[in-house]
């Protein structure tokens, strides 16, 4: 009976403190110190309103006053960082050729051009950051490859830009490797490192926890069905995305992050309905395609741009 009283009390005591830290965790953890806070992101620079990952949607972007501007990074065969989202260049210019086998040029007879929008040109990163140099950038690292995420580093530091910018992937052995180059650089969550996050939540862990990452980027399940007539996804599938969401979208692990000074956010959200409800949820911010719509719902419903 002695035991059976000291398994009980114990157990509720994990309970009562692991409540009590998820509520408030400065009790056990410094917060982390924010250099920027991103309410709006626009993906891949606002790839619903103009050609992605371009310096035109770029320049678009921050006109409008997005807090963040997302963008991915590639390395050509003559080692210049790209900003470009496929590691082949079949879609954005019809040539079948990988990123890495070409070397870089502004010539217009060779690899460097977009189809589609009046901006065609494929930006060295260097670029945005000559351009943007107030404004943080997300960068993801879209191959396992030192040289680049070496490269990546040094133009970070050559800009000045470490307390501007977060890198990552959904690879954690990129994450770890950026986190090595560069450890003044804020990470993000891996696909491991969240699915861990999950596990450590809803085992009551979480508050014991540090956390080395800065940045939760997660999607939002439930819009599968606005990307996929829900007519014709089986029922599996509606199961498994609603248990995602279900799993993922919790408003008491966001506020703990938050408190704890990572932020979250949530992508790719693309119309107010999910606005809303990502930031009734708690995220930090929203990645979105179609920046001028998030910045018109902000403004409607009062929602803060970044801080200063």
């Amino acid at each position: 009976m002695s035991a059976a009283v000291y398994v009980l009390s114990t157990v509720t005591g994990y309970v009562l403190t692991s409540a009590l830290l998820l509520r408030c965790p400065s009790l056990l953890h410094r917060r982390k110190r924010e250099t920027f806070r991103s309410r709006h992101i626009s993906h891949r620079g606002g790839a619903g309103e103009n050609l992605e990952n371009t310096m035109e949607a770029f320049k678009h972007a921050v006109k409008l006053g997005t807090d963040m501007l997302e963008l991915d990074c590639h390395l050509t065969k003559d080692e210049q960082v790209v900003v470009l989202h496929d590691s082949n260049l079949k879609r954005s210019t019809g040539i079948n050729s990988y990123v890495s086998d070409v070397a870089y040029t502004v010539s217009p007879d060779t690899y460097c051009y977009c189809e589609g929008g009046e901006d065609k040109s494929i930006p060295l990163l260097k670029d945005v950051f000559e351009a943007f140099p107030n404004t943080p950038v997300n960068i993801d690292i879209k191959v396992n490859n030192d040289t680049l995420i070496r490269k990546v580093s040094e133009l970070v530091i050559q800009y000045n830009r470490e307390h501007l910018t977060v890198w990552g992937n959904a690879s954690n052995k990129i994450v770890k490797k950026c986190h090595k180059e560069n450890p003044q650089i804020p990470i993000l969550f891996s696909l491991p490192r969240v699915l861990l996050l999950l596990g450590l939540f809803y085992t009551g862990l979480l508050p014991f926890v540090p956390i080395k990452e800065q940045f939760l980027e997660i999607p939002m399940p439930s819009i599968a069905s606005k990307l996929k007539d829900p007519k014709r996804q089986t029922r599996v599938q509606r199961l498994v995305t609603w248990l995602s969401d279900k799993i993922l979208m919790r408003k008491a692990l966001f506020n703990h992050l938050t408190s704890r000074g990572i932020q979250v956010y949530i992508w790719v959200l693309n119309d107010e309905e999910d606005f809303k409800r990502a930031f009734d949820l708690g995220a930090t911010g929203i990645m979105t395609d179609y920046p001028t719509k998030l910045k018109e719902f902000m403004e409607k419903n009062s929602y803060p741009n970044n801080f200063t």
